[in-house]
């Protein structure tokens, strides 16, 4: 059976409408998207776009040379998962924003509550709406590819809609809050924002194989 297919069925079983079953199921999936391998996903044509960029972001004369644009390829989505993979250009970069009241599974470059260079392959991490919070960004250094599981997907009727975050600007927010009755002094305040026009996330088409559902 494709690694793909296994991934799938293992999340039709284990993803809810209501997030993961138990940290068992989701544990069980964790371990099959580590296993996950970009032939797996049809991204030879993604490869060879890569390997015509690994060379200096200049143009011709010098001059700036265009940087393709991030790209999604949707895989799959039902009520209770989605699946989709972001094709991320070097430097390019997908801002700081949440997953509200969804559990989050990412292969690649991704980690939780840490600020530091990843390499694939590394193992694939967990991402909770409660515990740590999933608000996060990245950024590419070289090009690379980003495979995502929501759980559940985004939905806006279910106030289950993407903010993007920067840091706030104020200069009169206090350094320090208590949460839980313990004071906590390592913060930054965020504020709401819209992303600038040159952020774009195109869709493209996903080529690898065929679920059955």
């Amino acid at each position: 059976m494709p690694a793909v297919q296994k991934l799938y069925n293992a999340c039709k079983a284990s993803l809810t409408p209501n997030g993961p079953v138990s940290e068992e199921a989701l544990e069980k999936v964790r371990n099959l998207l580590d296993k996950i391998k970009p032939s797996d996903l049809g991204l030879e044509q993604e490869a060879q776009l890569v390997r015509n960029w690994q060379g200096p972001l200049n143009g011709q004369n010098g001059g700036p040379r265009s940087v393709p644009t991030i790209k999604y390829l949707h895989v799959h989505e039902c009520d209770g998962f989605s699946m989709g993979i972001f094709c991320m250009p070097p430097t390019s970069i997908i801002p700081l924003h949440n997953h509200p009241g969804m559990t989050v599974l990412r292969a690649r470059p991704a980690k939780v509550a840490r600020d530091c260079e990843m390499k694939a392959p590394c193992e694939a991490t967990v991402l909770y709406p409660t515990r740590g919070g999933n608000i996060h960004c990245f950024k590419a250094i070289t090009p690379c590819a980003i495979f995502d599981i929501l759980s559940p997907p985004y939905s806006s009727e279910d106030g289950r809609h993407c903010t993007y975050f920067r840091r706030s600007p104020a200069a009169d927010l206090p350094a320090t809050i208590e949460v839980d009755g313990e004071t906590m002094s390592e913060i930054t305040w965020l504020e709401e924002f819209l992303p600038p026009d040159e952020f774009v996330i195109r869709r493209g088409q996903y080529k690898g194989r065929v679920i059955k559902t």
